[in-house]
């Protein structure tokens, strides 16, 4: 059997050397061209025939922010932290240091600022200096209470440790500003019904106020979960899609299981831009891997999914790379899904997959979705600064009864299909009963069932933050 990381992370020895690719000879790093086109249907665009261009997206803002500090220098940033005045982070916190360390919020250089901060919550963009507009979304920013700000009055900087006091980062030129967290769940979820996940999670209880200022990180952030080796930053995986001769790059994020339908929506793409003139194009199969909600599946038994879906064939290891996205889940639909769509163009990718109701959740109160489902893939076509993105609208697949597999729905035959949804295939695992063949294959459906079952051996809820 292969291993967990030969199939997520291997380089397929077919493979010719990446073209070559113009280096900037004053910083010896190559020079990447842009995708520029954009497209809803990936066939056309508005009907013109797409043109190919080779070649990985360029980060926003033109170059790839990374915050962690050489290791050289890592024993003295140590020691200036530990005279600094300190702010303690949650995990939570710590999931955004890493992403904004890794360069996953490009152009952002560290927790936000005021300025920053309003033109998230305002206009889902930020305007850089030179005038040109990059999508930001999701508020990046970490809070304080009175004491700690009292504490802080007259510093330039702060250190930033974690639940066992040590040292994490060091924030530098901060801003302290008022945290009106009412206004920023609002604008954030479009509602401030109680019950939004991460809003109880990490804002309703979080101080009233707001510190901004530039990272220096002082190591990677490493969790020891076992699962480390596969957070591959924007930076490794861009070097990977190189290694691959990848010449479009297509992202799916999912925080579920994989099913046989996500598997032909995602094997259909690579069809389709074979179709369009692309040579190798790879798949970036994300899953989030930061906080999420108590009834989702944990992010190690959904690896251990995935792998069971790579290692039983359903898609190829040779042009798909398994990683985890750090970002913490906000459940915030049309306004976060521009988020996930944004940080994939930062690790290099140049299409996106959208399907129905995009990070989106049943109302907390009442009886119905929070966002429309379409809404998603709508708003992800018109969004500020993700012009460069090719966005893929999701296709629905359901199974099929008289052909036993799953298969895009055809509504002239609505009912030879049946429609699984997440509650059900919940329901089944738990009784440990099996899905029509088909649905998913059976290592993946395995997993599932092992971890409703350890759930009912310890006789326990998921825990609130997994």
């Amino acid at each position: 059997m292969s291993s967990m990381s030969s199939l997520f992370m291997k380089t397929p020895s077919h493979a010719n050397p990446f073209h070559k690719t113009p280096i900037n000879h004053n910083t010896n790093k190559p020079i990447l061209t842009r995708v520029s086109t954009r497209v809803i249907q990936p066939t056309t665009t508005r009907g013109v025939k797409t043109r190919v261009r080779c070649g990985l997206i360029e980060p926003d803002g033109g170059k790839l922010v990374q915050l962690v500090v050489p290791e050289s220098e890592r024993d003295i940033k140590k020691r200036v932290a530990n005279d600094l005045p300190k702010v303690k982070l949650s995990r939570i916190d710590v999931e955004w240091v890493h992403v904004l360390s890794e360069g996953w919020a490009s152009p952002l250089t560290g927790f936000m600022r005021e300025s920053e901060f309003l033109q998230t919550l305002h206009f889902n963009s930020l305007r850089l200096g030179d005038g040109s507009v990059v999508n930001m979304s999701l508020p990046i920013v970490l809070d304080i209470d009175d004491v700690q700000k009292d504490r802080i009055s007259g510093s330039n900087s702060v250190a930033l440790i974690d639940s066992n006091d040590d040292p994490v980062a060091i924030l530098n030129n901060i801003e302290i500003y008022k945290h009106n967290k009412e206004e920023r769940i609002a604008r954030t979820w479009g509602t401030t019904a109680p019950g939004l996940p991460y809003a109880e999670e990490a804002i309703t209880g979080a101080g009233d106020w707001l510190i901004g200022g530039d990272l220096e990180v002082i190591q990677p952030i490493k969790y020891h979960d076992g699962l480390d080796r596969y957070r591959l930053s924007p930076s490794e995986l861009r070097e990977e899609f190189e290694k691959r001769n990848a010449d479009a790059v297509f992202a799916f994020q999912l925080r579920n299981p994989v099913h046989n339908g996500h598997a032909l929506l995602m094997t259909d793409t690579r069809r389709r831009l074979l179709e369009m003139g692309y040579k190798n194009p790879v798949l970036l199969l994300h899953p989030l891997g930061g906080f999420t909600k108590a009834d989702d599946v944990p992010l190690s038994w959904r690896m251990k999914q995935h792998e069971k879906v790579l290692e039983d064939g359903v898609l190829d290891p040779e042009n798909t790379v398994v990683s985890i996205f750090p970002s913490p889940m906000h459940y915030a639909g049309p306004t976060e899904v521009q988020w996930h769509a944004k940080a994939r163009i930062n690790a290099g990718a140049n299409f996106y997959i959208v399907g129905r109701d995009p990070a989106g959740m049943a109302h907390p109160v009442e009886k119905r979705d929070l966002y429309d489902a379409d809404h998603g893939k709508k708003v992800l076509s018109m969004a500020p600064g993700l012009e460069r993105l090719n966005i893929l609208p999701f296709k629905v697949a359901a199974y099929d009864k008289k052909q036993k597999k799953m298969e895009f729905f055809d509504p002239s035959r609505a009912q030879d299909f049946l429609f699984i949804s997440g509650t059900k295939m919940r329901t089944l695992a738990k009784n440990k009963e099996s899905p029509p063949d088909g649905f998913m294959c059976p290592g993946g459906w395995e997993v599932l069932v092992e971890y409703y079952d350890s759930l009912a051996a310890s006789d326990s809820d998921p825990v609130k933050y997994v």
